[in-house]
């Protein structure tokens, strides 16, 4: 049985979604209590019990309750959600980690058309996502269901075409395929269970969203800090990548010059850097946010 006065989440047992789940949970300040070989884990210092199960069974405990949150793919969970009537599972966050595709692959050099999809095979460990996408384009293709080694596929003489994660490429690449339609950009995401919650867990999730929602803001935010004339102000505003109202403080003894401090919730480059010191801007720290609470 588990705790019912507990958060519940649900995260991939093994691999680097797992080791990046664990980092963005150890970033929002939660201390991770776990033994090897146990599929859960609890948090000493947060009501959070968590569940490692495989990346494909994460949808169904959060939709049934079993879990409030958890973290999965998007590509699992858009393929869970395909087959259900009712998903029971809400995104509430990206999180900018897991970046892959779900791309189709033909063999390398061969000249490919959309067209060309017409009446073949196409490989596949995500059935309903590439069938999603077929009747999309209008295309009548079968699609055969893999578990794995779907690259071997048309080596096998299984089917025409795979269609299949891509993260570098490198594993197409080297069973002779080349990738040659985005059917799904994809990347790990935060999600909850539909089903009510009772108010003191609610309480905790909400909790640990905001504090999830500043780690993730944190990521790429950056903290300007620099000194400029005060006819630069509206240059150095539009230049500042994502940055909201910036707070301006007069320079004591500089009449005419003023003090610019601004959070960036974009990446800042040296581009950006050129860009503000060619405005007038001098002095210009760029400094990294360690937390942040929206």
């Amino acid at each position: 049985m588990t705790d019912r006065s507990r958060l519940h989440m649900a995260i991939q047992k093994s691999g680097r979604l797992a080791e990046q789940s664990r980092d963005l949970l150890k970033s929002a300040g939660l201390k991770i209590q776990a033994h090897k070989g146990q599929l859960n884990a609890r948090a000493t210092n947060f009501p959070l019990d968590l569940m490692l199960v495989r990346d494909d069974d994460i949808p169904t405990f959060v939709a049934d309750g079993v879990c409030e949150l958890g973290i999965v793919g998007l590509n699992v969970l858009e393929e869970y959600a395909l087959g259900q009537p009712q998903v029971g599972v809400e995104v509430i966050a990206r999180l900018g980690f897991g970046r892959c595709a779900l791309k189709l692959a033909a063999p390398a050099g061969q000249a490919f058309a959309l067209a060309d999809l017409e009446g073949s095979r196409i490989a596949t460990s995500y059935p309903r996502l590439t069938r999603r996408f077929l009747d999309e384009q209008g295309i009548a293709a079968e699609v055969v269901t893999m578990r794995g080694a779907v690259e071997l596929a048309p080596r096998l003489g299984i089917a025409n075409y795979v269609c299949d994660l891509v993260s570098t490429g490198q594993t197409l690449e080297a069973n002779g395929l080349e990738p040659v339609l985005t059917v799904l950009d994809s990347e790990a995401v935060l999600v909850r269970t539909a089903k009510t919650i009772d108010p003191d867990r609610a309480a905790q999730l909400d909790q640990l969203t905001t504090r999830i929602d500043g780690v993730i803001a944190t990521a790429e935010s950056k903290y300007i800090v620099l000194n400029a004339p005060e006819s630069a102000l509206p240059d150095i505003s539009r230049i500042l990548p994502g940055a909201e109202a910036p707070t301006v403080v007069p320079l004591v003894g500089r009449q005419g010059h003023v003090a610019v401090q601004a959070v960036c919730q974009e990446s800042v480059f040296w581009e950006t850097l050129e860009q503000l010191k060619k405005a007038g801007a001098s002095a210009i720290l760029v400094m990294p946010i360690e937390k942040m609470m929206l």
